[in-house]
């Protein structure tokens, strides 16, 4: 994807929204769905490995539903991307982004509806399963993109290349800015969201985050480099 990672690409720049809307919808999940991740998977096996063993505060159930909605997420935005693989990227990126927008603004809406800062019940499976399909949806398009360190959901490898490439170590540095962006647009999204869902309550930043994906993919898509920009 040559095209794609050009210093005059809006792509990384996109890459960057997308993760501060990470930080927004696990401030959400965490907060507000009961200690359940429906960005990352890594911390609902976690949860769940205590779940099973009985740990108080665990339940097991939330974090079935965010995994298998996950997976459902992910199917769909697998097959839509090998299938637009050799369209403009922008046709791909944009059907990509209404789609999780849509499933975002569905959650808040869910979440308006209970005027609930914790819902439960049927309200609380439902948020949490619209926004682990929109966020499986959004990894398994960002996965195919094949752009390095802004994976826009997941951390660990970005932050272990802070050090392990780093000139201490004996490394370049390469990419280093992209991956300290990467870690703060994060950071700066989970506590922007935390605080909205405090001050607002859940819809709040989940219709926030919804609104980013859209408007912020309709503007990469915008620009004159997205014209010839190709996946792969």
């Amino acid at each position: 994807m040559a095209d794609a990672q050009a210093p005059a690409s809006p792509l990384p720049w996109l890459l960057l929204l997308l993760s501060f809307v990470t930080g927004l919808v696990d401030a959400a999940s965490v907060l507000g769905l009961g200690k359940v991740f429906t960005a990352n998977m890594t911390g609902n096996i976690v949860f769940l490995g205590f779940g099973v063993v009985g740990t108080p505060g665990f339940a097991i159930w939330p974090f079935l539903v965010a995994i298998a909605a996950f997976l459902i997420g992910a199917l769909p935005a697998g097959y839509t991307g090998r299938r637009l693989s050799a369209r403009p990227l922008r046709r791909w990126l944009t059907i990509a982004a209404l789609v999780e927008a849509a499933l975002l603004w569905a959650a808040a809406g869910v979440a308006a509806w209970t005027g609930s800062v914790a819902p439960q019940g049927s309200a609380l499976y439902a948020i949490i399963a619209l926004t682990a399909v929109a966020m499986g949806f959004r990894n398994a398009t960002i996965r195919q993109l094949k752009v390095p360190d802004l994976t826009t959901t997941v951390l660990t490898l970005t932050i272990t290349g802070i050090a392990a490439d780093s000139r201490l170590a004996g490394g370049t540095g390469a990419n280093l800015a992209r991956r300290i962006g990467s870690v703060l647009t994060i950071f700066l999204g989970a506590a922007a969201g935390a605080t909205m869902l405090m001050r607002y309550g859940l819809a709040a930043p989940l219709a926030l985050a919804g609104a980013l994906v859209l408007l912020g993919t309709l503007a990469c898509m915008a620009h004159p480099a997205a014209r010839d920009m190709r996946a792969g």
